[in-house]
């Protein structure tokens, strides 16, 4: 299996304040990192959270995410730079600014965008200015200045180089089997269906990270739901393994 760095991202700029900022502790209770091949652990501080709009871009905290993404982007580079896999534990949504903007320093990648949600509001129509619900426009390049052309380097990621894979405006999760985020809808993927999702694209080798966000611990009052997340992430990289050993053998 691939070695792992760990990069924990608990922002909610892009948010609230509302449980979104414990998933890294939750994954990690279920014993998430003892049952992948983790050779690095770090954590990125989130700038203080305002809950007010910003009035030249009407959306929440554009300067603080700003500048956390140019952090995330850098210590993902460190990583990808020794060859490691970052597995990135938000947060919100708006930590995919940061995941896109390393890539797109380097080169040109693509992104498998496996969300309920298009995220593609902009300001102007968004009924609370959280950039979470505007992430996929931010990083293909439509939306503030400020978020789009961090280092001059809009979009990135082209249009053409997205797939947005489970969207029917909900979280991507059944929400009889995930009921624990923010914005409920009916209806989505089971977790066999997100392990076969996973193996599928870690075993195509073309995937070079992955972020996971959104999760809210607070309404996982037991765990229960943690532990078939985590489940799930690692039938997804165990598959993904065996899938590679098969291939290899042939």
């Amino acid at each position: 299996m691939r070695n792992i760095a760990i990069i924990e991202a608990p922002s909610i700029l892009g948010l609230r304040p509302g449980g979104v900022e414990k998933l890294p502790e939750a994954l990690k209770a279920q014993g998430l990192l003892n049952r992948i091949p983790v050779i690095h652990r770090e954590k990125i501080i989130s700038p203080s959270y305002n809950s007010q709009r910003d009035e030249k871009t009407d959306i929440l905290n554009p300067e603080a995410i700003r500048d956390f993404s140019v952090k995330l982007a850098d210590a993902i580079q460190k990583q990808h730079e020794q060859k490691r896999f970052s597995l990135v534990l938000g947060g919100d949504c708006s930590i995919i600014i940061g995941c896109l903007l390393m890539l797109r320093r380097i080169g040109r990648y693509g992104l498998f965008f496996v969300d309920g949600h298009a995220d593609f509001y902009q300001p102007e129509a968004s009924p609370t200015g959280e950039v979470a619900d505007m992430d996929l426009a931010i990083v293909t390049g439509r939306g503030p200045e400020i978020l789009t052309s961090i280092e001059n380097l809009r979009p990135f990621v082209k249009d053409e180089d997205v797939v947005a894979f489970g969207y029917r405006d909900a979280d991507v999760l059944n929400d009889a089997i995930m009921p624990a985020v923010d914005y409920r809808m009916p209806d989505g993927l089971s977790f066999d269906e997100l392990s076969k999702t996973l193996s599928t694209l870690l075993a195509s080798q073309k995937a070079v990270g992955m972020s996971i966000a959104i999760f809210n611990p607070i309404l996982d009052k037991d765990g229960t739901i943690a532990r078939a997340f985590v489940n799930s992430l690692v039938k997804g990289f165990e598959e993904a393994e065996l899938a590679a050993k098969e291939k290899h053998e042939i």
